[in-house]
């Protein structure tokens, strides 16, 4: 049955949590269960890790589903798979136990595979310590490329969501090697696309490159029935690099104080300083807002826009960051009234579930 993409607000939260969340968390009851069979104590540790301290993640990006007219549980099993891939490879290359780029790049092989049917599976451990995950990363690779090999149109979709898919592996290569090769790393990386994004620096780029939602996108339209090449190569330029830019600065700029704490990699501490990076929110959510307008369901696109700023905003962490307040209130303004709605409907989500974190 096709289901028409909600355009207001609160048809959409209804839908979010009467459909989407439950079938995500039906989903990620599984990869738990598969997770707890791993026989490799270290990987097992971080695979349940991943999904407990991350299940946000998963949450956000199957709201997309929605997009797909009808076929929202081939998206969100597409979907929890390959988030779940891209949480518990940063968990392994975040607190590893291993420092080497090529392990770094072996592991995201699987991310490229997982958007490739017919790629055979590879052994993406062969560079670590931590060899026997009973299966785990190979079922979540089959999961999605059997999505994808289902979807009639995803060959039209391909090439933009492998692209994407690389600069992702690219980011989680560079910036989990020893803290001394980090910075020179991405800034030679950027020096290859500087002439294509002369208005970013290479800590925004980095940024943008960070994010899944362009290739939730893509899979979710390509499932609906409704793709062809203009629209992939316009969905590739909507979120790329502005809304997903603004998706994963946001994320690094509520965990400016855990980052600074545990000596962690913040793109949000390379701005000058306050001012600047205010500016240049203002300049990513502008240039978001102007780019979404070209999709079709341009008033969906723009409620993930605002909810991004608004459910990022309302997090608890927000509170300890100095000048948060004057922060959020002008994000808030700019961004829309929908960014004030989400922000207060996730304060409240917050409340009814204390633990809850993004």
């Amino acid at each position: 049955m096709t289901r028409a993409v909600p355009g207001n607000a609160i048809l959409l939260m209804y839908r979010v949590y009467r459909n989407v969340f439950p079938a995500v968390h039906n989903e990620l009851s599984y990869w738990i269960e598969r997770a707890k069979l791993i026989p490799d104590e270290e990987l097992r540790s971080q695979a349940l890790a991943s999904i407990e301290e991350k299940t946000f993640h998963c949450e956000g990006g199957s709201i997309y589903s929605v997009l797909s007219r009808g076929n929202d549980k081939r998206a969100i099993r597409f979907i929890v798979a390959y988030q779940t891939i891209s949480d518990y490879l940063d968990n392994l290359c975040d607190r590893s136990t291993s420092m080497d780029p090529d392990d770094f790049r072996m592991l995201h092989e699987s991310m490229i595979d997982a958007l490739t049917p017919g790629n055979p599976l590879q052994d993406y451990y062969q560079y670590r310590e931590e060899q026997d995950d009973g299966g785990y990363l190979h079922d979540l690779v089959k999961t999605c490329q059997q999505v994808l090999f289902e979807a009639e149109d995803y060959h039209t979709v391909k090439q933009q969501a492998i692209k994407l898919g690389k600069l992702y592996g690219d980011l989680q290569v560079h910036k989990h090697v020893i803290e001394n090769e980090r910075i020179p790393r991405l800034q030679n990386w950027f020096k290859r696309y500087q002439k294509e994004w002369p208005e970013l620096s290479w800590y925004e780029f980095s940024a943008c490159t960070g994010s899944t939602l362009g290739i939730f996108c893509l899979v979710s339209y390509t499932l609906s029935g409704k793709m062809d090449a203009t629209l992939s190569n316009q969905i590739e330029s909507s979120y790329f690099p502005y809304m997903q830019g603004l998706h994963i600065l946001l994320d690094y700029y509520i965990d400016q104080e855990e980052d600074e704490k545990e000596g962690d990699l913040n793109f949000c501490a390379y701005y000058a300083h306050e001012e600047q990076m205010k500016n240049r929110f203002r300049y990513f959510v502008e240039r978001t807002h102007e780019e979404i307008q070209r999709l079709p369901d341009a008033p969906f696109h723009q409620m993930i826009h605002e909810g991004l700023v608004g459910m990022y905003l309302a997090d608890r962490k927000v509170g300890k960051l100095s000048n948060a307040k004057s922060f959020v209130k002008e994000m808030l303004k700019v961004s829309g009234k929908k960014a004030t709605f989400f922000y207060y409907n996730t304060k409240m989500y917050h409340k009814l579930k204390p633990g809850r974190e993004i």
